[in-house]
């Protein structure tokens, strides 16, 4: 009897712990989870809802420079390489592979898609609306100091208790509404680095300088 009534002390502590954690606690954690990410990879779904025109997904895995999204249209699957210097389209319903030099200029778009969450609240003011067993849910609001002028108003920012990752951020603008969710550590870059093998039949269009017509 002892030993359970410790053991359900102990347990009420830990609960009690997680609950008295103020946004900027739950936050500064998330960050340190994030910027996991940069060293280890990260694997991501974005959400593009257009009024009218439906959802668009884009699954991401990003490491370093390298990176490797399929994007879901209706019926149609095209899937984008990027090794940092060259990147590789491959367009499912077509057959055809457009490969061309990777954009050398400021950021590159692995990069640009890492620093996405890098401080996603920076800017914004916190507070926890909704609260479960599995996550909490924060609204972000653009602070009045906040002068970026592309910065969102107002963000949506679910962090789950297990892993303190981000479980979903989304922003609204316009009518077009953006979610970045299912967010997970770890790349490697054999999972995402262009393998010519697999696409030996397909159309080639060459884009580089030297372009020579191969996969390489």
């Amino acid at each position: 009897m002892k030993k359970t009534i410790i053991t359900l002390f102990a347990a009420l502590m830990a609960a009690t712990t997680l609950f008295a954690q103020t946004p900027d606690e739950i936050i500064a954690r998330m960050d340190q989870e994030v910027a996991r990410f940069e060293k280890e990879g990260v694997n991501m779904v974005m959400d593009i809802k257009i009024p009218f025109l439906g959802t668009y997904s884009t699954e991401m895995h990003i490491l370093g420079n390298m990176y490797k999204a399929i994007l879901l249209v209706k019926d149609n699957t095209s899937i984008t390489w990027s090794d940092g210097t060259t990147t590789w389209d491959y367009d499912e319903s077509e057959n055809q592979l457009t490969i061309s030099p990777a954009k050398q200029s400021g950021n590159t778009e692995a990069k640009s898609n890492m620093k996405m969450l890098d401080g996603v609240t920076e800017g914004y003011d916190v507070k926890l609306k909704k609260e479960t067993d599995q996550a909490w849910e924060f609204v972000c609001s653009k602070s009045k100091t906040n002068t970026k002028k592309d910065d969102p108003k107002k963000m949506n920012l679910i962090v789950s208790k297990t892993t303190y990752l981000p479980i979903s951020v989304s922003v609204s603008e316009k009518g077009v509404k953006i979610t970045m969710r299912d967010f997970s550590v770890g790349v490697t870059e054999e999972s995402i680095r262009f393998n010519p093998s697999e696409y030996q039949n397909a159309k080639i269009v060459d884009k580089r300088e030297a372009g020579d017509a191969s996969l390489q």
